[in-house]
C-alpha cells in the first residue's frame, strides 16, 4: 500500500473519480492517533476490496471567519497532505462554506457519499456529526447504509490513559509546553514547516550560525522558549536547538519566528524549504541585558543540547 500517489484535491466539487471506495470523513486537525485508525481503516478496505481510498478533510477555516471566531491549527493542509502521501488514494479537502454548512443531514448522504464518492465503505469515530445542525450522526449513518449501499464502521476512541486522545488533549499539551506527551499523543513528533529567510546573520558573527524560519500564520506554536529537536535539510535531519519566539534582544518588531542552530550543519540554508521538529522544552524566552550575555546564555544552551543528544543514544527515531 505505501507508494500510492495520492491526488489532492480541494473541494468536493472537484472529486470526479467514478470508482467505488472508502471513505472516512472529519477535521483531522493533526492527524493524531485517533485519525490514524480511521485512515488505516480505509487503507486496509482499498487493499482487500480493491476500492479507492478517500480522507475528507472539513476546512474549518470559512466557519471561523463567519463567526469571527480566530483559532491556530495543529497542522496545515499542507502539512495534512504530506502526512498522507502514499497512503490513500485520495486527500479532499472540503470548506465549511455557509451553503456546505446548510446541506442537510441526508442530503450529504445521498449527494457526497453516495453519488460523489461512490462510498461502499464509511469509516467513522462514534461522535462524528454532519449536515445542518449537526443532526447526521451515527446512527443515521446506520440507518441509511442500506439504501445507499454503504456499510458503516465506526471505530472507538484512542484513548492514553483515562483520556480520549482529541485535537484539544494536544492543544492543552502544547499549551504547557509538553512537547513528548503531543508527541505521544499524535504519534509524531510537533513539527513546523517552512522557507529558511535571511536574518540579520548576528548568530554567524558571534559564532553560532542559525537559520530563521517564519511560520505559518494559522500555526499553533508552544509558548515561547528554547527548545530542542531536530530540522530537516536536503533529506538529512540535524540534531538542533532553537527558539521559538519574538528574538526580543536583537528586534522589537514582534514578528514570530523559530531561530535554530542545526549540530553539524554548515551548508547554505537561504531560501530552502525545511521542517523542525519542536521535541524537548528547555526555557522560557528571555530578553538579555544585551548581546554578550545572550551570547553566553546561548553557548550554554548549545553546550546542553550537545550533552543531551549524545546522552539519548539513537535520537532521533
Amino acid at each position: 500500500m505505501e507508494g500510492i500517489d495520492m491526488q489532492y484535491i480541494r473541494g468536493i466539487e472537484s472529486y470526479s473519480c467514478g470508482e467505488r471506495s472508502a471513505v472516512t470523513l472529519g477535521k483531522f486537525d493533526g492527524l493524531h492517533r485517533g485519525h490514524q485508525k480511521l485512515v488505516e481503516r480505509v487503507r486496509e478496505y482499498a487493499k482487500t476490496e480493491g476500492v479507492r481510498s478517500i480522507v475528507c478533510a472539513f476546512d474549518m477555516l470559512p466557519l471561523r471567519e463567519r463567526m469571527h471566531m480566530p483559532g491556530k491549527v495543529l497542522m496545515t493542509k499542507e502539512e495534512r497532505a504530506d502526512h498522507l502521501e502514499g497512503k490513500v488514494d485520495f486527500l479532499v479537502d472540503c470548506p465549511f462554506t455557509e451553503k456546505f454548512s446548510e446541506m442537510e443531514a441526508e442530503d450529504f448522504i445521498r449527494d457526497i457519499l453516495a453519488d460523489t464518492f461512490h462510498a461502499s465503505y464509511v469509516v467513522v469515530g462514534t461522535d462524528f456529526h454532519f449536515g445542518h445542525g449537526k443532526k447526521g450522526d451515527v446512527r443515521m449513518l446506520e440507518k441509511y447504509q442500506e439504501e445507499y449501499g454503504y456499510h458503516l464502521e465506526v471505530i472507538e476512541k484512542e484513548r492514553y490513559g483515562e483520556r480520549v486522545i482529541s485535537s484539544s488533549y494536544i492543544r492543552e499539551a502544547l499549551k504547557e509546553g509538553d512537547m513528548s506527551l503531543a508527541e505521544t499523543l499524535l504519534g509524531y513528533p510537533y513539527s513546523v514547516t517552512g522557507i529558511v529567510e535571511h536574518g540579520k546573520q548576528l548568530g554567524r558573527t558571534l559564532g553560532f550560525p542559525t537559520i530563521n524560519v517564519a511560520p505559518p500564520q494559522e500555526k499553533l506554536l508552544p509558548p515561547n522558549g528554547v527548545y530542542l529537536g531536530q530540522i530537516c535539510m536536503d533529506g538529512i535531519w540535524y540534531n538542533a536547538i532553537g527558539n521559538v519566539g519574538v528574538k526580543p534582544t536583537v528586534t522589537d518588531s514582534g514578528r514570530m519566528l523559530v531561530e535554530s542552530y542545526l549540530i553539524g550543519y554548515s551548508g547554505d540554508a537561504y531560501g530552502k524549504e525545511t521542517k523542525i521538529r519542536i521535541r524537548h522544552f528547555c526555557r522560557p524566552e528571555k530578553k538579555f541585558a544585551d548581546v554578550q550575555d545572550m551570547k553566553n546564555q546561548v553557548n550554554a544552551d548549545i553546550a546542553h543540547a550537545e550533552a543531551f543528544f549524545a546522552e539519548k543514544a539513537g535520537y532521533p527515531e
